[in-house]
């Protein structure tokens, strides 16, 4: 599976951003696919998951009730609607995919695929 993460910016807090994550492979559409986020110096953390199998999905408590993660398999897309944006949010943005039929975590290293990362950016 190859991911390719793109909708970073500079936003103003407050803003709003949607952040897409297009999948290539074949297997792509039974994968549970997630975001994470990480700040130079930090370790990188858990934002949001959806699962394959019937769209459930989790969210960081940090998040909840402001980003909502979504998925379109006709497109092989991901996207994470991000609202009410905080300078706290900034951060470069990473999809991931794991293995197919895999179950729905928010542990990090259970993620097989990892997109090249998009900068998001909120100013106060």
């Amino acid at each position: 599976v190859q991911l390719q993460a793109s909708g970073g910016g500079l936003v103003q807090a407050g803003g709003s951003l949607r952040l897409s994550c297009v999948a290539s492979g074949r297997t792509s559409r039974s994968s549970s696919m997630g975001w994470f986020r990480q700040v130079p110096g930090k370790e990188r953390e858990f934002v949001a998951a959806i699962s394959w199998s019937d769209s459930s999905t989790i969210y960081s408590d940090s998040v909840k009730g402001r980003f909502t993660i979504s998925r379109d398999n006709a497109k092989n897309t991901v996207y994470l609607q991000m609202s009410s944006l905080e300078p706290e949010d900034t951060a470069v943005y990473y999809c991931a995919a794991r293995k197919p039929l895999a179950a729905l975590t928010m542990d990090m290293t259970a993620y097989d695929y990892w997109g090249q990362g998009t900068q998001v950016t909120v100013s106060s």
